[in-house]
């Protein structure tokens, strides 16, 4: 997590951050720079991690991962709760794996979990950035958890980080069609689409928390990506990136391996 500019009021169940562990720091920013026009600064935890800016607003956080770890790199969510190790425990009672931490940090702790299918996801207790909000300025426009099964999913979430099925004002995680959808103060902030397969070799298709990033043009980003390396998973025609396509979200792979989605809606 970052450690300034923090409002002292951490809101229960909110995702706060956004963050991705990859093989180099400077390919990763490179890249990133080239898809989405990022810019950097240090993040005050090491020479090993910075954040990412837009327009100089925060973004989300980019660390170097140690070569010894052979984990998969992706991006990650954290949610904001109010007692860290409470949050631990009731993940292991719904099935869940605490893989990392609790870990003490500056203005905080955190903990690296997967839900019972295995998309991976943090949890933070304390400070958290009052101009970081999901759907709103340069935060990511909004978060998509792929899973299994939507309201078994549903259900997990909605216990370990408190979101309620009805409330005024807060969160709301309703049932809409086929999906679930988060709202926070009636905004939109995340999505849970079932269908995932937990043993597929396709990333693409494992159960896993995606991030949308809003950008001016899709089809820049999509070219971009490409140059730098990476590739285009959806849509999976790149005849389709075409300008006069016109198209509104494309979802890429980084040369690490990490998913994410562009939008320009």
């Amino acid at each position: 997590m970052e450690r300034e500019k923090k409002d002292s009021q951490t809101v229960a169940g909110a995702p706060c951050w956004v963050s991705l562990l990859a093989r180099e720091l400077p390919a990763a920013q490179a890249f990133y720079g080239d898809v989405l026009g990022w810019t950097y600064r240090p993040a005050g935890l090491g020479e090993d991690f910075c954040v990412a800016l837009s327009d100089g607003m925060a973004v989300a956080g980019i660390g170097a991962l140690a070569s010894s770890l052979q984990v998969a790199v992706a991006w990650t969510p954290y949610f904001a709760v109010r007692d860290v190790d409470e949050a631990a425990a009731r993940i292991r009672e719904r099935g869940g794996t605490v893989a990392v931490g609790p870990l003490a940090f500056h203005s905080g702790r955190a903990a690296l979990a997967s839900d019972p299918d295995g998309a991976s996801f943090g949890i933070w207790e304390g400070a958290v950035r009052s101009d970081w909000t999901v759907g709103r300025g340069s935060a990511p426009a909004w978060l998509e958890l792929r899973t299994r099964e939507t309201a078994e999913a549903a259900r997990f979430y909605g216990q370990v980080l408190g979101w309620a099925p009805e409330e005024e004002g807060g969160f709301t995680l309703a049932r809409e069609d086929d999906h679930a959808v988060l709202r926070q103060d009636g905004q939109i902030v995340a999505r849970i689409r079932g269908g995932a397969v937990p043993a597929t070799p396709d990333p693409q298709i494992r159960p896993r928390w995606h991030v949308h990033f809003r950008v001016p043009e899709v089809a820049g980003s999509v070219a971009a990506a490409l140059n730098g390396g990476g590739a285009l998973v959806a849509p999976e025609d790149p005849g389709a990136a075409l300008p006069e396509d016109a198209p509104k979200e494309a979802t890429l792979r980084d040369p690490d391996g990490a998913l994410f989605t562009v939008t320009s809606g």
